[in-house]
């Protein structure tokens, strides 16, 4: 059976190695050759997507994301969204999220990929209910993780009930690059006994185990793959689209991919790549292999994180003591997978205690609120006396946290009329408040800026 192939270069391989930076402009001249390729997918929007796209680059998310659509004529458009959280950082209202999904699939998203930080599901039903409704196809990812909660039967049986949910397809999200060749195996057949969902993986080149592991998935039974053409490829990013289509060339995995097709694709990419290592856009530190991501368990993006926090604190000595700190942070805090934004709470928590000298003598607000159970719940329960420590007496959430959360759309509508030119404009507003209006006030400028153009050439060119 051919392995079918989600092409990442237009999100995922630009956000994990140049920091969400490539431009619409930069991607629009390749759209005609890449629709011919027959990929499974192109996953191009969400992520960090959104928010680089307002706040560095100055383009409205939206669009783009209609820009690609036009281009795109013969290939499925994917977007990776946050469950509860949409793009953004904190849980949103039911209509916030309903409407969310309505506008992505609208403007021309086919596959939505939803996840969790923790892997609760309570945080993913509304996106997949709306994504059902909308006619989109609802894909649901695992944060995978290591610990000894997390055993084959957790994820055989939360496939099962990802299933009954509404889901049309399962993806194990390896966004660590925690899963090596062997692990990759048993854990697809037991996802295959557990739902009859079709399987795909998604994995980051960090610990450099992941071509490796992709094959064992393969051979396992996963039907699709996540890759990057490989002038974004490998580091913090996939492996090489064309390395895994020539890896299954001539077995009964045969992408049936065209490499001359998919060597003009990387010839297009290949300047911006060079540009953006000139420019030290891109670091090469994120293009080689870290292996302290298996020993630590930490993805690529938050040990770099780590280390500018504590250069700020000049205390970078205590590298190695926050690494060890981090462990003990996560399983005081349920042992949730380290994704966003888990990973920077718990990585900002353990920083904190390793420079204050005493354990939890501070606490992050983002900290409290997991130990309150405004994320959700996580697989394990929270260390009692660090979360009597951080929150009080404060009654904890149990219950799915947006239930708390009241209707929002209407004072979004109300806050952002004057600046509003698209119903899309509410949804940018409701994610990122200050860097929307940022955003509106400098999409205004430029509109007048071009009709006093307009109107200076008209007047050079009938003379009073």
């Amino acid at each position: 059976m051919a392995v079918k192939i989600t092409e990442t270069i237009l999100r995922d391989a630009h956000q994990s190695l140049i920091a969400t930076r490539m431009t619409t402009e930069q991607m629009l001249p390749i759209i005609e050759k890449m629709d011919q390729v027959g990929y499974h997918s192109v996953e191009c929007w969400g992520g960090a997507t959104f928010d680089a796209s307002l706040r560095f680059l100055k383009e409205d998310p939206w669009e783009r994301l209609r820009k690609l659509r036009a281009g795109f004529k013969n290939t499925k458009l994917q977007m990776l969204f946050r469950g509860q959280n949409i793009l953004g950082y904190n849980h949103y209202s039911d209509d916030v999220v309903e409407y969310f999904v309505q506008k992505s699939i609208a403007n021309g998203i086919d596959i939505i990929r939803i996840f969790d930080c923790f892997n609760d599901l309570r945080n993913l039903e509304t996106a997949v209910k709306a994504a059902n409704k909308e006619k989109g196809h609802a894909q649901i990812a695992l944060a995978y993780t290591l610990g000894d909660a997390y055993t084959l039967d957790y994820w055989k049986d939360t496939a099962r009930r990802i299933e009954e949910m509404g889901a049309d397809s399962l993806c194990i999200k390896d966004m660590a690059g925690l899963l090596v060749p062997y692990e990759a195996d048993k854990l697809v057949k037991a996802l295959k006994e557990g739902t009859k969902l079709p399987i795909q993986l998604h994995t980051h080149y960090t610990s450099g185990v992941a071509a490796m592991t992709y094959m064992k998935a393969v051979e396992a039974g996963c039907d699709i793959i996540d890759t990057a053409m490989s002038p974004f490829s490998m580091g913090t990013s996939q492996p090489a689209t064309e390395v895994m289509v020539e890896t299954f060339k001539g077995t009964q995995y045969d992408t049936g991919l065209d490499q001359n097709l998919l060597a003009e694709i990387a010839n297009y990419f290949r300047p911006i790549q060079e540009e953006a290592l000139k420019s030290g856009l891109l670091n090469p530190k994120v293009m080689g292999v870290d292996i302290k991501t298996l020993l630590y368990q930490v993805p690529g993006g938050m040990l770099s994180n780590l280390v500018s926090q504590l250069k700020e604190a000049k205390a970078e000595d205590k590298f190695y003591d926050v690494l060890k700190e981090i462990p003990e942070v996560r399983k005081d805090f349920g042992e949730p997978p380290l994704v966003t934004p888990s990973s920077q709470i718990v990585g900002t928590q353990a920083v904190l205690n390793v420079l204050q000298g005493e354990r939890y003598k501070m606490v992050t607000k983002e900290s409290k609120k997991v130990l309150a159970g405004e994320f959700g719940q996580t697989i394990k329960p929270f260390n009692p006396e660090v979360q009597k420590k951080a929150i009080g007496d404060v009654e904890p959430i149990t219950c799915r946290p947006a239930d708390k959360i009241a209707p929002q759309l209407a004072k979004f509508e109300e806050e952002i009329k004057e600046w509003k030119q698209q119903d899309e404009d509410v949804l940018s507003y409701a994610l990122f408040p200050q860097v929307a209006m940022e955003f509106f006030k400098h999409r205004q400028a430029q509109q007048t800026k071009v009709d006093v153009n307009a109107a200076d050439t008209k007047n050079q060119a009938y003379p009073v």
